[in-house]
């Protein structure tokens, strides 16, 4: 998938394409998927899928720090974009949509649950989800301007506020 692309562009791609790339016909892909966009949603949700698990410094406050900037920058760079677009524009259900969620919130657990057992107070996955996670989308997708580091540093520490 990723090299047809490449070779003509994103929008240039067609199910045709596609279809002779992986040695079947386009009627197998229309089958399976119904037309391109949809493709292209489950491709972006499979590239937004975190290949490791977060990152252990053996505290709370550096682990979830460190995790957030990475979501920034990988979320926020072109690419990252790029399948965030494409996994929303395929899904009329929302199922790839709730597929990141939940990509996000088994990360958050992980680190939750080191700290928890490392004695740490933690805040609720959720409450991670609400207050890091929903407001960097947020910027990424429609205030990209001042999208820094720093701001995913401060939307941590007012999630942990109160658990210290």
């Amino acid at each position: 998938m990723r090299e047809p692309a490449s070779e003509v562009g994103r929008d240039a791609l067609t199910v045709p394409m596609v279809a002779q790339r992986a040695g079947v016909t386009p009627s197998t892909v229309y089958r399976r998927w119904g037309d391109l966009q949809e493709l292209l949603s489950d491709v972006a949700v499979e590239r937004l899928r975190p290949e490791t698990a977060p990152e252990d410094t053996g505290d709370l406050r550096a682990d979830l720090t460190t995790w957030a900037e990475q979501f920034l920058d990988e979320m926020a760079s072109p690419s990252g974009r790029a399948y965030i677009r494409d996994a929303l524009l395929g899904d009329p259900d929302g199922g790839n949509a709730g597929r990141c969620s939940a990509y996000a919130a088994e990360q958050i657990d992980v680190i939750l649950g080191r700290a928890a057992a490392r004695g740490e107070r933690t805040p609720g996955t959720e409450t991670v989800v609400d207050h890091v996670v929903a407001p960097l989308m947020y910027r990424i997708l429609f205030r990209p301007d001042g999208l820094d580091a720093a701001r995913a540093r401060s939307l941590v520490a007012l999630v942990l506020a109160d658990t210290e």
